[in-house]
């Protein structure tokens, strides 16, 4: 990955002005579409080896190739760690052996995270990680701050870490957090001092921009 990447640009001056609604309707509605056949299986494997395993839970939901899995995996030796990602191109790139506490998932993360809310995990840290911005204001729904399953995502409990390369992202999940939990977020600017947890930090990071990170302490519901 070249260490070059253009900021974010976006048609919107500031929050979205439909944010609001979208939670409300998201609370209001829970997200109810069947779980995918393939969702399910991966996480029936990665309860086996979760419960294998007495250490606090940390998720690396979205977690691309996997380079973010293994570096919490070595920062956090006692716990389990375990990575999310819809692509199996993704997670099939070779970055080396996986740490013993650590377990790469193909699954979606929406019906990922639903089972896990079924099955009552608590994960003690869970990480988002520069998830597409979705930058137009089209996409709303897009970012997981505008989907149906936040509320869900929440629900899980833990130390929430939300890093990106645009503010507007990290303002608006706060917003979300707080409107969903009644918590205030920490958010502020993140300096990695080039130790990456992923591929898009380094190029962020190394191409000049700033980056963002948002904090928030959450209970299990």
């Amino acid at each position: 990955m070249q260490n070059t990447s253009r900021p974010v640009i976006s048609n919107q001056p500031g929050p979205h002005h439909d944010l609001a609604r979208r939670i409300d309707r998201a609370l209001a509605t829970p997200l109810r579409k069947p779980i995918a056949a393939h969702t399910q299986a991966a996480f029936e494997q990665a309860s086996r080896w979760y419960q294998a395993r007495p250490a606090p839970l940390i998720i690396d939901a979205g977690c691309g190739v996997g380079i973010s899995t293994r570096q919490l995996a070595a920062q956090f030796p006692d716990h389990a760690v375990i990575g999310v990602d819809r692509s199996e191109d993704r997670l099939g790139r070779d970055h080396g052996a996986l740490p013993d506490n650590a377990l790469l998932v193909r699954a979606d993360l929406v019906d990922f995270w639903r089972l896990a809310d079924q099955a009552r995990w608590q994960p003690e840290r869970h990480y988002l990680l520069y998830p597409n911005p979705y930058p137009k204001a089209a996409h709303l729904k897009m970012r997981w701050h505008g989907h149906p399953v936040l509320p869900t995502l929440l629900a899980l409990g833990g130390q929430l870490e939300v890093r990106s390369n645009w503010p507007l992202y990290i303002e608006e999940f706060a917003l979300a957090v707080t409107q969903v939990t009644g918590r205030q977020a920490d958010i502020g600017v993140w300096t990695p001092d080039s130790e990456y947890l992923t591929p898009f930090e380094a190029k962020y990071d190394k191409s000049g921009q700033t980056l963002w990170r948002l904090q928030v302490q959450l209970e299990r519901l």
